[in-house]
């Protein structure tokens, strides 16, 4: 479908939108897959994407366990972005891997850190803190990193995220999954004690999907972040917009 609009009038890309089929109040609901099954991740990802809909890969059929072999965070958020983004033509694709690393133990676990242990995140979480039994507050140093990455296949963009606290002493806290619950931060709270507001306007996922909305967003990125190109007329001052 090919919509004229004129440039004169400042037409808001909500309109492109409408004149598209989108209902009202759900101009912007483009769908992202998101190679994830686990609940907690994916409805963080939505609450801070609220301008997207968010579907897991389960939903449309994808089971697939990429391996997280890559020497970096970032290379192994675009590796499995960009290799889900092959199931799923025509849509966008959202990956990420997180990890934390460990000051005293040379940065363990680090990019290995969900494959050291095979168990529960409790059970993980526990044995981290067995690892630091009897070390002080200030050696318990931790950064938490996530880096997520978008592919349609074609193109792809990655941002990264970063938290440091420290590892706390036992798990506290109800809410949040993963390391949440042994997260300390300067202020003494664990992660899994934040409200969700609370950790949404600190986390290293917030961060770095933060960094990933704008560049989706961003006006003068339209073109390159939602694949549409433009072609200008001089005469009237009109932009093609072609819509994949």
């Amino acid at each position: 479908m090919i919509l004229l609009i004129n440039n004169t009038k400042n037409v808001k890309l909500q309109e492109i939108f409408l004149k598209n089929g989108k209902k009202k109040g759900d101009w912007r609901m483009e769908e992202i897959i998101i190679a994830s099954g686990n609940k907690g991740k994916i409805k963080e990802v939505q609450e801070i994407l609220e301008e997207f809909k968010i579907i897991s890969m389960h939903e449309i059929g994808i089971d697939i366990d990429i391996d997280e072999v890559q020497e970096t965070f970032e290379e192994n958020a675009i590796k499995k972005a960009e290799t889900i983004a092959k199931f799923v033509k025509g849509k966008k694709c959202i990956a990420d891997d997180s990890g934390i690393e460990i000051e005293s133990l040379n940065g363990f676990p680090g990019v290995h850190t969900k494959r050291w242990f095979n168990g529960t995140d409790r059970e993980r979480n526990l044995k981290l803190i067995e690892k630091l039994k009897g070390v002080p507050r200030d050696n318990r140093k931790i950064k938490f990193t996530t880096a997520i990455a978008l592919s349609d296949g074609i193109h792809t963009i990655c941002e990264v995220g970063t938290i440091d606290g420290f590892v706390a002493e036992e798990v506290r806290g109800k809410n949040g999954f993963g390391f949440d619950e042994i997260f300390e931060l300067e202020g003494g709270k664990t992660l899994a004690e934040l409200s969700k507001e609370e950790k949404n306007k600190i986390s290293a996922r917030k961060i770095a999907l933060e960094r990933l909305k704008r560049r989706l967003l961003e006006k003068e990125n339209v073109a390159k972040s939602t694949n549409l190109w433009y072609k200008e007329y001089k005469k009237e001052s009109v932009k093609e917009v072609r819509i994949w």
